[in-house]
C-alpha cells in the first residue's frame, strides 16, 4: 500500500519556524522526484516548492524562496521542508505529493499562522 504521511505542522507565531517531514512507503521512493504543495481556506492548491530524485536540484515559489527549504532523504525515504520566517500567509493545508511513473499524495498537515 503507498502511503505518504506528513508530519510537524502546527500553530506557530509569525517569524517563527517548522519543519515539515513527509514518509514515504509502499512504493520507490528514490525513482520519484518530490513536490510540496499547499492550500489555504477557500483556494485551490498551490505548488511551494520541488526537489529531484538525486536531492541536488530543488525549485521554489517566488513567495517562500530564502525562507523555505526543501529536502530528501533517500536512505530513510523521506522529505522535508523546512520553513522559516513564517507568515501569516503561509496558512495552509500542507501536502507532499511523488511525480513519476504515477502520482501520489499524502493527507496533509496543518499549517497556522498565528499570533
Amino acid at each position: 500500500e503507498v502511503q505518504l504521511v506528513e508530519s510537524g505542522g502546527g500553530l506557530v507565531q509569525p517569524g517563527g519556524s517548522l519543519r515539515l517531514s513527509c514518509a514515504a512507503s509502499g512504493f520507490i521512493f528514490s525513482n520519484y522526484a518530490m513536490n510540496w504543495v499547499r492550500q489555504a481556506p477557500g483556494k485551490g492548491p498551490e505548488w511551494v516548492s520541488s526537489i529531484n530524485i538525486p536531492g541536488d536540484s530543488t525549485t521554489y515559489k517566488n513567495s517562500v524562496r530564502g525562507r523555505f527549504t526543501i529536502s530528501r532523504d533517500n536512505a530513510k525515504n523521506t522529505l522535508y521542508l523546512q520553513m522559516n520566517n513564517l507568515k501569516p500567509d503561509d496558512t495552509a493545508v500542507y501536502y507532499c505529493r511523488a511525480v513519476g511513473l504515477r502520482e501520489y499524495w499524502g493527507q496533509g498537515t496543518q499549517v497556522t499562522v498565528s499570533s
